[in-house]
């Protein structure tokens, strides 16, 4: 847990409540949390279900790993301790949007089950909802569309998740994707149903 080291602050009541700001969205705030090693299509899936909850007139919003490492954790880098810090902070801001009644669809690699479950703690029952996409590190390698795995083989870049760093996949994530076997409208629909059947998309 990050140290407070902020001094003389008190924490405000705001006066719209959180129910009050879910019946305005009309369905409930959660975290879409998407975990997987890089190029397993993390991202691709995140903002198809977006698009398909935008066209369905639900408020939602993508929080992207290499969007937010160019502006609100641009001071980070790929340590672990700098990963975890990065996971808290978008965890944080994961929680304000889902508080506001937004479904927050986030894409990051976040290796580390300990990270995640911190995010986790930070929502309430329900709310944050993590779908390990299910790839190996052959079929990442061979779709590597930013040619990281073949600089991360040659040592052009250190820790990299699934070559020189860790992935801990989670053991009780909400939803597993077989991305070895399935297309990115098959796996989109099985979050979309998943948040159905949760009544997520209901007040």
């Amino acid at each position: 847990m990050a140290e407070q080291k902020a001094t003389n602050v008190t924490w405000h009541e705001h006066k719209v409540s959180k129910a009050e700001r879910l019946q305005l969205k009309g369905h409930k705030g959660a975290v879409v949390w998407f975990t997987g090693l890089s190029a397993c299509g993390k991202s691709t899936i995140a903002n198809a279900l977006d698009h398909k909850l935008h066209l369905a007139g639900k408020h939602s919003v993508v929080l992207d790993g290499d969007n937010i490492r160019m502006g609100l954790n641009k001071n980070l880098g790929f340590s672990a301790e700098d990963r975890a810090e990065n996971i808290r902070r978008i965890g944080e801001v994961s929680k304000l949007f889902a508080q506001s009644g937004t479904i927050a669809i986030t894409a990051f690699i976040s290796p580390y089950r300990a990270d995640r479950d911190a995010v986790r703690a930070l929502l309430g029952e329900g709310e944050f909802i993590e779908v390990y996409v299910n790839a190996s590190v052959e079929t990442c390698e061979a779709r590597d569309p930013k040619g990281l795995y073949k600089k991360a083989r040659a040592g052009e870049i250190k820790n990299f998740t699934g070559i020189s760093d860790p992935y801990e996949a989670p053991e009780k994530a909400e939803l597993v994707l077989d991305a070895n076997t399935k297309g990115i409208e098959e796996l989109t629909n099985e979050v979309l149903a998943y948040l159905e059947s949760k009544g997520v998309l209901k007040a």
